[in-house]
């Protein structure tokens, strides 16, 4: 597999070098639901991390599934979760190899992607289609991080989710997307372009 091991994850949870985690859940999630951009009901969180956005999500009253590969982050979001007397079904396994028994009606995508090295993209952006059931809401902060083009290398993690690529993989024949500008959200490792795309 290209790119970061579940192994590199592992040890940068137990380190607690995790300089993507704000300590507290996303601004934009907090804005999604205030403004009724996420639907009610099934709501899946791939690659939730310490799971701060899970508990946001099951304290609004969304049934939440989180997925990480990281046992570490596995164990993060549960004790969160538990702290805040709080329940979401959290899974340990691969993004690339995991299917729900029934599509969600909201993907809540943040830190997964841009974690993902590039060649698996294509499989993940379809795996996050069959996911949804139509008409689903992909609620997607896409990373921006600027780096050097000359460099002519695929650098990260984080990787740069530039948005023509984005809207390559995220295509007009399977997705509804939302006319620009879109809102920035800032970040200590660069910024995030929050899209909330439909599912067709």
């Amino acid at each position: 597999m290209a790119g970061p091991t579940v192994e590199f994850w592992q040890s940068r949870f137990l380190s607690r070098q995790t300089a993507w985690d704000r300590g507290q859940a996303n601004p934009q999630l907090h804005a999604w639901v205030a403004d009724g951009a996420i639907p009610p009901g099934r709501v899946c969180v791939p690659g939730c991390g310490s799971g701060w956005e899970v508990a946001v999500l099951a304290a609004h009253g969304f049934e939440v599934t989180a997925l990480d590969y990281a046992p570490a982050a596995v164990a993060q979001t549960l004790a969160l979760l538990g702290r805040e007397s709080l329940t979401a079904n959290v899974v340990e396994a691969n993004v690339l190899e995991w299917s729900p028994q029934r599509p969600f009606d909201a993907v809540y995508e943040q830190t997964c992607l841009c974690a993902l090295h590039p060649d698996h993209w294509v499989e993940y952006a379809a795996r996050l289609h069959a996911w949804l059931q139509p008409g689903g809401s992909l609620l997607a902060l896409f990373m921006q991080v600027r780096r050097d083009p000359a460099e002519q290398q695929v650098l990260g993690p984080p990787y740069h989710c530039d948005i023509h690529a984005m809207r390559a993989l995220f295509p007009a024949s399977r997705w509804r997307w939302p006319k620009p500008p879109y809102p920035v959200v800032p970040h200590t490792i660069g910024t995030e372009s929050a899209v909330r795309l439909v599912r067709l």
